[in-house]
């Protein structure tokens, strides 16, 4: 067992447990920086640590009644064809494995997207509410498509990198459901959005190679138990201001990576 494996999957579920984000926009870049996995493997491997972890953290935020499913089937509607479609063309490409270099430039963007929208957070809602309460029934009559094009922007993005679902999902739940997301159900909601999403993700990626089993075995030690942990505080920490120290963190890692 390599325990700097194990522990990095424990502070990562922790924080995918209480905030919803972290999953991917963490660990994908440490396995890259940290470790010097290759990217298509930190991707595909990363896709499953996040199913499998998101999987445990999402039955307890289930049981305790955190999760929108009408919003859940929207956001399907768009990520699940996306993803499909995007494995597809990485496939029949062979760009993760013959472009590696386009593979961290694109993890890097993501995360320094990721970055800004999480501290445009709050901003981003205030907008939505205000929309939301100004046009009531225009906004209700597009809450739909929006949802499912938002779960499309979502599929597209995390099949490539494996990176966005926690973060820009979050912040796109709270601009198109201003009203509706509150904070344990908006935590909830976008982690269960995350399961079928990565699991069709990480099939893809295991067809094309991209996954490196013992490593995940080793970061599922620490995360499992991590997740259970951070989602049963979810709700009763500060969670702005762990938003605002993963948002610098992954600015930093972002250029990092633009750099490399």
């Amino acid at each position: 067992m390599n325990w700097m494996n194990t522990f990095a999957g424990l502070c990562v579920g922790m924080m995918v447990g209480l905030t919803g984000v972290g999953g991917g926009s963490l660990m994908t870049p440490i396995l890259v920086l940290l470790f010097g996995i290759a990217p298509a493997s930190a991707v595909g491997t990363d896709l499953w640590f996040a199913a499998i972890t998101k999987s445990v953290g999402g039955s307890i935020h289930q049981h305790k009644g955190s999760v929108d499913w009408q919003v859940l089937r929207r956001m399907w509607l768009g990520s699940m064809p996306a993803a499909v479609a995007t494995l597809f063309w990485m496939y029949h490409t062979g760009i993760a494995q013959s472009k590696p270099r386009v593979l961290l430039v694109a993890l890097g963007g993501v995360l320094l997207l990721t970055a800004v929208a999480m501290i445009f957070m709050a901003r981003a809602h205030s907008i939505g509410a205000t929309l939301r309460k100004s046009s009531p029934e225009r906004f209700l009559f597009l809450q739909p498509s929006l949802t499912v094009l938002a779960g499309a922007i979502l599929g597209f993005l995390v099949t490539l990198t494996s990176v966005s679902a926690g973060a820009l999902g979050t912040v796109m739940l709270l601009s198109i459901y201003p009203l509706r997301m509150k904070a344990a159900r908006l935590v909830g909601t976008d982690i269960v959005h995350a399961i079928p999403l990565t699991i069709v993700a990480g099939l893809g990626h295991m067809l094309m190679g991209n996954v490196n089993f013992a490593l995940l075995g080793n970061l599922l030690i620490g995360s499992i138990p991590g997740i259970v942990i951070g989602s049963l505080l979810a709700g009763r920490t500060r969670e702005s201001v762990l938003r605002t120290a993963i948002a610098v963190l992954l600015m930093v890692v972002g250029v990092r990576l633009l750099m490399t």
